[in-house]
């Protein structure tokens, strides 16, 4: 695997974690503050809490498995591209139908760090992987 998948691959990887902080720590409590506008029952906004704290955590996770992987790889470790790879298409699903759903280009940070991870986890060559 080329050293620029590499450091694509971890550069992806941060953009992830930028953008799971912004989820949690910028996202959430502008949602909070709309559902209060709105009067949404106490039981609704701790249940759209949890999950939204959920997906902030699941998006560092991800994040940290890429890193994991691309570090461990840019060291000359034969390292699996197969979790990196799943966690693309994951990314990739989600921010294109987010963004056909709402039209809304804010899911593009979603889109972006997948198609730079795409990149980085499937192999051009059978020999790469």
């Amino acid at each position: 695997m080329s050293r620029s998948r590499s450091i694509l691959g971890i550069v992806a990887g941060v953009l992830m974690i930028a953008s799971s902080a912004a989820h949690s720590l910028l996202g959430w409590p502008r949602l909070r503050a709309k559902l209060a506008e709105s009067h949404a029952p106490d039981e609704l906004v701790q249940g759209l809490a949890l999950g939204w704290h959920w997906g902030g955590a699941a998006m560092v996770a991800f994040a940290c498995i890429v890193l994991w992987t691309f570090l461990r790889r840019l060291q000359g470790d034969g390292v699996s591209l197969v979790p990196s790879g799943i966690v693309s298409a994951v990314y990739l699903a989600f921010g294109a139908a987010a963004l056909a759903v709402t039209g809304d280009p804010f899911f593009l940070v979603f889109i972006v760090p997948g198609l730079m991870l795409a990149i980085a986890s499937f192999p051009r060559r059978a020999s790469e992987s």
